[in-house]
């Protein structure tokens, strides 16, 4: 009996230290990322250009082959700073607030934020790095810039990587056929119809720089998206929503959709899409390699919401370094 105490007692002390372990690592890891984050406030460097008339803010970590960041709703430059980070070790690492968002310019109506006006500003930060092309990087709204930019300006896209948002076919698609996605994006419609004074409007609650941070984990970083965000223009963030977000009936959209088929991308693309995203269904990535004449790489991440950028930061870091060490001399013969 003894013996048998005697070894239970091992055994809870060995899994409270490995608990402890497991916790102090974890303490530790976030700690590193907080570190790493505050180094990249530290040493970016800031700007603007001017893109018709609006002046679009911009933070820039690194030398090298031109890469552009583009962020999404809600949120703004500061999404990418882990990337940034891994990223300027090897490129010149732009990332941009788009119009509306903390520092950039907040021009009104909502023809001001229609999408050939938004692929106007990444062109824009491209010409004023003197470059002829760049990476192209979007997430969520950024994404949908970004393919929309590839598309439409293959020319100026060395490659392409997408995080947490489908081909615009794919989203048309979804929207037609798939109920899932049609729930999902309840808010988007409430967007579409809504002001930023709706007491409702923001997921149930008012649009609001607290309200906007929700998604955001660390509280530093938390800190500094409030900030942000009480720099930004709410009207402007769902612009973006009533200037380009698919209209009812959808199954219309998807029929023009195929009788007027866009361009095949001519780049190669990696693909990023947390799993555990309740806004973009992961069906909507079945197909993509049907509209791209390169090769494609799906990661798909499993646990990780929609901002997959910041929830598997580590993984996105790496891979998009491994992806772009492994097309960087194609990348280098036109720098």
């Amino acid at each position: 009996m003894k013996k048998q105490i005697k070894n239970i007692a091992t055994l809870l002390l060995t899994g409270s230290i490995l608990l402890f372990t497991t916790e102090a690592k974890s303490q530790a890891n976030a700690k590193t990322k907080t570190d790493a984050a505050s180094q990249v406030l530290k040493h970016v460097k800031h700007g603007y250009t001017d893109s018709d008339g609006v002046k679009i803010h911009y933070a820039e970590l690194g030398k090298g082959p031109l890469v552009v960041m583009i962020h999404g709703f809600p949120d703004y430059w500061y999404t990418w700073r882990e990337q940034m980070e891994v990223l300027s070790k090897d490129y010149h690492v732009v990332a941009i607030d788009q119009r509306g968002y903390n520092k950039s310019d907040k021009p009104e109506g909502v023809e001001n934020y229609t999408m050939k006006k938004l692929v106007g500003d990444v062109a824009a930060v491209i010409h004023h790095f003197g470059k002829e092309k760049a990476i192209i990087v979007g997430h969520d709204w950024g994404g949908a810039v970004a393919w929309q930019f590839a598309i439409h300006l293959p020319q100026m896209t060395h490659k392409l990587v997408i995080l947490n948002v489908t081909h615009p076919n794919g989203m048309r698609r979804e929207l037609a056929t798939n109920p899932v996605q049609q729930e999902s994006s309840s808010y988007a419609r409430s967007f579409i119809n809504g002001k930023p004074d709706d007491p409702t409007i923001l997921f149930g609650k008012p649009m609001s720089a607290e309200n906007l941070s929700y998604w955001v984990k660390d509280p530093e970083a938390r800190a500094q998206y409030i900030a942000a965000y009480k720099k930004s223009d709410f009207t402007a963030m769902l612009n973006y929503y009533k200037a380009n977000y698919v209209r009812e009936p959808y199954d219309k959209a998807w029929k023009e959709a195929q009788e007027n088929p866009l361009p095949k991308l001519k780049m190669p693309v990696l693909i990023f899409h947390g799993l555990d995203d309740w806004a973009i269904n992961a069906r909507g990535l079945n197909n993509t390699w049907e509209w791209l004449e390169k090769d494609m790489t799906l990661v798909t991440v499993p646990g990780a919401s929609h901002f997959v950028q910041q929830d598997a930061s580590e993984l996105v870091s790496s891979t998009m370094q491994w992806w772009l060490a492994s097309h960087i001399k194609e990348v280098e013969k036109t720098n």
